[in-house]
């Protein structure tokens, strides 16, 4: 009553804060309107909310990475990881400790419990990296450690191609004069590139050469350490000067290198006689393709806590700078960029908003069947929804679906605030009270009811704060915007709508307002003629309804698909295929190409708008990239593809149909679909598949055989896509076994036949690094020793290393009887070994994996877990757990079901502290079973999954059907605290609602209207809340006005009429003494 008040004294100054609302709302939201229309941002204003497809989600996970090239995965699993894995689990908060194992690089993932201080982990994280290197072998280089959730997504790849330059020459320009501009972008983190290997200098030596010299290779890397050796420079003294003296210790020149003696006395020998050098590149570990060609990519990954928006506008920002710092013949570009995916995202929920204001406004016009009042109700919808963006902006959200989605859903709430403001004015008026008493005495009336409908909504986004993990990085934001929306709403209401109803409303006369009733008092009298015999058999009604209910949500809840979020068509999508193991890069390369080809053919290449793609492995030089993009060996391609959005494919069909394709046309090769746009990246929560079967255990062979019989049972459940086993388990070798004794005979050791056999597998980079600086750069590159390994002859007559009997020829040196070849000490013997281990809080597992096509996930994982059983109990030790998207979905949606419940109980706690009634508070909270059948069946009959959407809108539906109950309670309840008998309490206070109640209820279905129908670009995501508000809506109604008038005649029939109060002095309680006479 104050706050109108308050307003009617003060007009001017309620339209002065309207307009300063609306400029706090400019300033927020203003720079990212103007980039949205690619207009220039005036200088000196705040930068205003960021805009993004979802809000920051922070979970909590570190990656450490870490590589030691040349080294097998069983050697990184047992003398790097295993040590890591030891000393994590020291750390406060954790939770678990993945890891996967290749050739060369070691990727481990840890987990912490929500709510662990990510700074403190962070710090306690390197404190035990530094205390595992003590245990780790010589030539252990410091790891990587980074926080990386799955809201650290690329955003875009910036592609750098040439028609000159060779790839390795375009990927050093790219590390070191592209990458530096790159990263230094506001919310941008730049791994290096993709596609090339580093630029390095190149000492190649032949076999046959050292073994006509009686050469080792390991004898050419220790002389050239010790002719290329890195010593400090000091200085003299001369005369007033005190120059440097550098020593040519490291060669300016690399070709001087030749002249590195090897061998000296009489037949000297150089390193020019058993080689040659190079300024080229390391060994290749993959390539990257654009559109089947080979380039180099750089990801362009936000920060979590970046605006997808702003680092995107940023990078196109930079380009032209780019370009300038580069050569002129190599082209610069930003692909596969997810801002118009965002913006369409963003746009479609603002345009399904507006269509929901303009419905609600006409469905009120409908109703008063007056303009200006219409006009006053549609005027307090978007000042609310500018108060809440000023309120959002103040307290650190970004503009994303999650926040646009509650404010759209807020728009039909809004409604109510002012709507039952204006009915119960315009029925004061109708009594015949001046305009300006009629909107105080209205307005004070309905104060009240309309704070404790306010509360009753917000009570039911008090769940939300109490959710863990992504539910509560999802649920928040929107829960913030609906709350700050309603209590702006509840502001107006009670100061801006009475002032403008002052102004508008003048020359209504209460005989202008009754014309127009007579309708409406006609379906009043039906609907209380109905009602009376409702209650008349309450006790049957009541009976009914419980069991309808009860038998609804029994036989339809269990038949409802369950996923994460809403399926969305993006139009991209990415394909990893694995070739059979061990696959040589250049032939896993011909099947990329292949595929892309089929890709093409299927959906015509002019509806091809890029392709995308790594073939390899990542390099040992560049592990960082491994938390990026994971590869797990040569034989391993990954393609992303872009299709024209004006073609309309339906990218789930395209599966299904290359699926056809690669089985007949590409044999041997597995492929599996991964998310690839934003939002389901996102929302897979980092999985690449949803059905992930994992059998871990301390016996690595019996997991492996137990996963062999799940694979048989999975195979059978009809909606698993791409099965296949997730580590490559046969990885073809030549294992070299060193005969100690005849080793021991020759004078040497196995770490001497190792080292010799360094340059011919790898390169001695990684045993005893050497160095040379560009002079032209100042950059430092490594100088390596190597055998070549290519499947062709080598330049200059050098042979290359292509069988296992040339490498059985590998010199190790020379004695009396001639040289000393491997073979002479050693057998070398093909096999197989695991190319890929990974484990789980140090157990090592099998995983299995699969895609889900043409059911819900929740569907398909009851089905998995019936394969499971069927498997049978696996070997004593060994377990098998569910992962990929399962646990995510399982802890989202069960924290959303005890949010659903923590709603009614939260109202009815906050309806018994107002009613002082724990009658009347569940007489209120009767309608909310009404609402969950609602929900269920609109779900059911429009094909609707249980999702995060539709669990959100669930909630919200009870909220409102809780506010318009409290409506029709305090009005019967005050007919009935008047002397009325409580049947005709019900009747009567259900009647003088009615209107109230149909208009709120309409205008909120009409508000929310568009967004079921997925009116908007990208309208998907958000359809599912939508149906679900509408649907609760709709049944909490009919409940509302046919159940709920029953259950207050049946819980108030015997109720006392006196307050609860204990007061003495409160002349209503049934404790009240009256004061002694005086």
């Amino acid at each position: 009553m104050s706050l109108t008040l308050a307003a009617l004294s003060r007009p001017l100054t309620v339209m002065v804060a309207a307009l300063a609302v609306a400029l706090g709302a400019f300033l927020a939201v203003g720079k990212s309107t103007f980039e949205q229309f690619g207009l220039p941002y005036p200088q000196g204003l705040p930068q205003g909310m960021g805009v993004d497809i979802f809000p920051a989600l922070n979970l909590p996970t570190i990656y450490v990475c870490q590589p030691y090239g040349g080294m097998d995965p069983a050697q990184m699993e047992g003398f790097l990881t295993n040590y890591y894995e030891y000393h994590f689990l020291y750390i406060n908060g954790i939770k678990q400790v993945e890891s996967r194992n290749v050739q060369g690089t070691a990727l481990m993932k840890l987990t912490f419990h929500p709510g662990t201080n990510m700074a403190q982990a962070m710090a306690e994280t390197i404190n035990y990296v530094n205390r595992s290197q003590a245990f780790m072998p010589p030539g252990t280089v410091s790891p990587f450690v980074m926080r990386f959730d799955t809201g650290s997504v690329p955003v875009g790849y910036l592609v750098l191609s040439s028609d000159t330059r060779s790839i390795n020459e375009i990927a050093d320009i790219g590390l070191f004069k592209v990458r530096p501009m790159f990263a230094a972008l506001p919310g941008v983190s730049a791994p290096p590139p993709f596609g090339g290997s580093a630029r390095t200098v190149v000492v190649t030596v032949d076999p046959q050469r050292l073994q006509a010299y009686g050469m080792s290779p390991e004898q050419v890397v220790t002389a050239l350490a010790e002719s290329n050796r890195l010593s400090p420079s000091g200085n003299i003294p001369v005369g007033d000067k005190y120059p440097i003296v550098p020593v040519n210790s490291v060669v300016r020149d690399v070709q001087d290198l030749r002249n590195v003696p090897l061998k000296l006395g009489a037949n000297a020998v150089y390193l020019r006689d058993v080689g040659y050098v190079t300024d080229a590149a390391d060994a290749p570990a993959g390539y990257a393709l654009v559109n089947g060609r080979r380039a180099i990519y750089i990801l362009a990954t936000k920060r979590a806590d970046a605006s997808t928006m702003s680092v995107i506008g940023e990078i196109k920002k930079a380009l032209p700078a780019m370009r300038e710092a580069i050569p002129d013949d190599i082209k610069v570009a930003f692909e596969f960029d997810q801002s118009p995916f965002v913006t369409r995202a963003v746009s479609g929920v603002v345009v399904e908003g507006l269509l929901g204001a303009v419905l609600v406004g006409l469905m009120i016009l409908l109703f008063l069947r007056d303009w200006r009042s219409a006009l006053v109700v549609v005027l307090n919808i978007p000042l609310a929804l500018l108060a809440s963006i000023v309120a959002l902006w103040l307290t650190g959200q970004t503009i994303n679906i999650m926040t646009l989605g509650g404010l759209a859903l807020a728009i039909g709430i809004l409604v109510d605030e002012a709507t039952v403001a204006i009915e119960n004015i315009h029925a004061h008026i109708a009594k015949g009270q001046p305009l300006a008493i009629a909107v105080r005495d209205g307005s004070a009336e309905t104060a009240v009811p309309r704070l404790l409908a306010m509360l009753c909504v917000l009570a039911v986004f008090v769940s939300s704060f109490f959710m863990e993990g992504a539910a509560r990085g999802l649920f928040v934001p929107l829960s913030l915007a609906v709350g700050f929306a309603m209590i702006a709403s509840y502001i107006l209401s009670s100061t801006f709508v009475p002032v403008l109803c002052v102004w508008l409303l003048k020359g209504h006369t209460h005989d202008a307002v009754g014309s127009r009733r007579t309708l409406f008092d006609r379906l009043r009298s039906g609907y209380e003629s109905l009602l009376t015999g409702l209650v008349k058999a309450r006790w049957a009604v009541i009976a009914i309804y419980f069991v309808a209910c009860g038998v609804t949500l029994a036989l339809i809840a269990p038949q409802l698909g369950r996923d994460i979020f809403p399926a969305t068509n993006a139009g991209q999508f990415r394909l990893r295929l694995r070739a059979p193991d061990g696959m040589h890069i250049a032939e896993s390369e011909r099947i990329a190409k292949a595929a892309l080809e089929l890709v093409n053919d299927e959906v015509g290449r002019q509806n091809v708008e890029l392709t995308l793609g790594y073939v390899g492995m990542i390099h040992s030089n560049f592990p960082v990239n491994a938390v990026y993009q994971w590869s797990r060996g040569p034989e391993e391609a990954i393609l992303y593809v872009d299709l024209d959005d004006e073609a309309g494919i339906s990218v789930e069909n395209l599966k299904e149909r290359l699926r056809e394709r690669f089985a007949n046309e590409l044999p041997g090769v597995r492929f599996s679909f991964e998310p690839s746009d934003i939002v389901n990246e996102v929302m897979s929560f980092g999985a690449p598949t949803p059905i992930e079967v994992a059998v871990s255990g301390s016996d690595f062979a019996a997991s492996r055989e137990f996963a062999g019989k799940l694979f048989a049972e999975l195979e059978k459940v009809p909606a698993l896509r791409d099965l296949q086993y997730g580590q490559s388990l046969d990885y073809p070798t030549l294992r070299v076994n060193v005969d100690r004794e005849k080793a021991g005979l020759a004078g040497l050791t196995p770490t001497d036949v190792s080292r010799a056999l360094v340059t011919a597998t790898s390169s001695s980079r990684f045993t005893m690094p050497n160095y040379w600086a560009d002079p032209k750069s100042g950059i430092a590159y490594q100088v390596q020793v190597e055998i070549p390994r290519s499947v062709v002859r080598s330049p200059d007559g050098i042979h290359a290393l292509n069988s296992s009997e040339d490498l059985g020829r590998v010199p190790l040196g020379q004695t009396a009887s001639g040289p000393l070849l491997v073979r002479d000490v050693a057998e070398i013997t093909p096999g197989t070994m695991p190319g890929q281990y990974d484990r789980f809080n140090m157990k090592r597992q099998v995983t299995l994996t699969a895609n889900v096509s043409g059911a819900d996930l929740g569907t398909v994982a009851a089905q998995v877990r019936r394969a499971i059983e069927r498997a049978g109990e696996p070997p004593k030790g060994t377990q098998v757990d569910l992962r990929g998207q399962l646990p995510a979905m399982e802890q989202i949606q069960n924290g959303l079901t005890v949010g659903v419940g923590l709603a009614v109980v939260a109202v009815f706690l906050l309806l018994a502290a107002n009613f002082q009634s724990v009658r009347l508070a569940l007489v209120a909270v009767s309608t909310a079973p009404a609402v969950l059948v609602g929900v269920v069946l609109m779900l059911f009959f429009t094909g609707t999954t249980l999702n995060i959407q539709s669990f959100i809108g669930a909630i919200m539906a009870i909220g409102v059907a809780m506010a318009n109950a409290i409506l029709l309670v305090t009005f019967a309840e005050s007919r009935r605290r008047a002397g009325v008998d409580a049947r005709e309490a019900a009747v009567h206070g259900a009647g003088d609602r009615l209107r109230a109640i149909l208009m709120t209820s309409c205008a909120m279905i009409a508000g929310m209207l568009p967004m079921a129908l997925a009116l908007g670009e990208a309208g998907a995501q958000n359809a599912p809340l939508g149906r679900a508000v509408i649907g609760g809506l709709v049944a909490a109604t009919a409940a509302t006005l046919l159940i709920l008038p029953a259950f207050f005649a049946f819980a108030q029939r015997t109720a006392s009429t006196r307050s609860p109060s204990l007061n003495p002095s409160d002349q209503t309680s049934s404790h009240y003494v009256a004061p002694a006479a005086v």
